[in-house]
């Protein structure tokens, strides 16, 4: 039986990921997932396509008290519950509402960063996600590009951000979930299609660095596929746009945890 091997959180968009082992799926996704994300000077969306090295923040958000740990300074922490000024931020065609976050974090930021950025509380816990609330990819999947691409071993499955990993099923098998429902422990999602991805999966996800053309590497055995077919094959909408990995939404709720059990509840 297939099962959940990993589940990779962040409080505030494009800083360190977390490994919980368990979480709660409600149908706006994980509530303090993305619970934040940064703007710049314009109140647009600013993250690790902007500045890679946000990874090396750790942040850390319980009980409304924020604390972002930010490399050559000591913890900036606080109360995060003080709204400002309310912004809507533009997520790819999406208009997620929000507001400023009163506190010493965004100067704090600003000064990591080098330009001036601001840290928003999105009015829906959850919301501060790219498309879908959930994302998807297989072990054997992250495996399988690892190992058809010269120097792989820098490949993980962390430059994908993906909230759930899942062992036990074979490379791309997930791809053949699209539209249909998919159990995980005491969730339920469905899943939607898949996710394009972009340069921060060139980003070494300790640095931010870029060190590996991760999107080379998922063109040279996907996209090419693409252009020997008169019709594009599923996961590759647009006849080859990047993707790697899928996006869900949420029909149950529930919880998840490492090692639960994943089952695909619809047939083909």
């Amino acid at each position: 039986m297939p099962a959940v091997s990993h589940l990779s959180t962040t409080p505030v968009k494009g800083t360190a990921l977390h490994s919980p082992d368990r979480l709660a799926l409600t149908t706006d996704g994980v509530a303090d997932n993305r619970r934040f994300h940064l703007v710049d000077g314009r109140h647009r969306l600013f993250n690790g396509k902007h500045h890679g090295p946000l990874v090396r923040i750790s942040a850390e958000y319980e009980g409304g008290q924020l604390t972002l740990r930010i490399p050559g300074r000591d913890p900036v922490t606080g109360p995060a519950t003080e709204k400002g000024e309310a912004v809507v931020t533009d997520f790819y065609g999406r208009p997620v509402p929000g507001h400023l976050v009163a506190g010493p974090w965004s100067a704090a930021l600003s000064e990591f960063v080098g330009e001036p950025v601001h840290l928003v509380a999105t009015d829906v816990p959850g919301a501060a996600v790219d498309v879908h609330p959930v994302t998807l990819v297989s072990a054997a999947t992250v495996e399988h590009l690892r190992s058809v691409t010269p120097g792989g071993e820098a490949l993980d499955s962390r430059r994908f951000r993906m909230l759930v990993e899942v062992d036990g099923v074979g490379a791309h098998e997930e791809d053949s979930w699209v539209g249909r429902r998919v159990r995980l422990g005491g969730a339920t999602i469905r899943v939607v299609g898949p996710v394009p991805r972009c340069v921060v999966t060139n980003e070494n996800p300790e640095t931010g660095e870029v060190d590996f053309n991760t999107l080379k590497a998922i063109v040279r055995y996907r996209g090419e596929l693409a252009t020997q077919l008169s019709t594009p094959v599923a996961h590759l909408p647009d006849a080859g746009k990047v993707v790697f990995g899928l996006y869900a939404t949420v029909e149950e709720p529930g919880e998840i945890g490492l090692g639960d059990d994943v089952e695909v509840l619809d047939r083909t």
